[in-house]
């Protein structure tokens, strides 16, 4: 097997990440290249306009398996746009840009909102967003590294 160097990071199939202007100090993100778009668990989408721009306030729910924790969002809406998700179905779904943390590296990122919480996962990282940024180990987990406070629970290893 070779090994090709890279002066990209290298990430595993799941990564943390953390999403400042929204509030979010960690969420548990699958990367997968299969989607060419990124999405983020939300509900109680709510657009609203704020100084004559279109915003959307939403909620979510930070933590797989927990609807306990929840965080209030605001985002300026970059779009509203067809998607079409990986059962086939289409959904009409608000579009906004952020950026994400993902270890040491900082990138913005269109992600879609989405009702996520039949998913294992609260976020994906579609390959737009990795694209020319990122290597992708698909053998790994967490090759970026664990928020400093969750290394000793379970929900780590899940």
């Amino acid at each position: 097997m070779t090994h090709i160097s890279s002066p990209l990071p290298l990430l595993g199939w799941r990564e943390w990440v953390q999403l400042p202007e929204l509030n979010i100090p960690h969420i548990k993100a699958k990367i997968d290249t299969g989607a060419r778009s990124s999405a983020l668990h939300a509900f109680a989408i709510d657009p609203y306009r704020k100084g004559g721009q279109r915003w959307v306030m939403f909620t979510i729910h930070p933590q797989q398996k927990n609807v306990e924790v929840s965080i209030e969002c605001h985002a300026l809406i970059k779009d509203r746009r067809l998607v079409t998700d990986s059962g086939g179905h289409k959904q009409r779904r608000y579009v906004i840009e952020t950026p994400i943390i993902l270890g040491q590296s900082v990138i913005t990122a269109e992600m879609t909102l989405t009702n996520r919480d039949s998913m294992l996962f609260r976020m994906l990282i579609g390959r737009t967003t990795i694209n020319n940024h990122f290597i992708i180990d698909p053998n790994a987990s967490y090759l970026q590294g664990n928020p400093d406070h969750l290394d000793n629970l379970s929900e780590t290893s899940t």
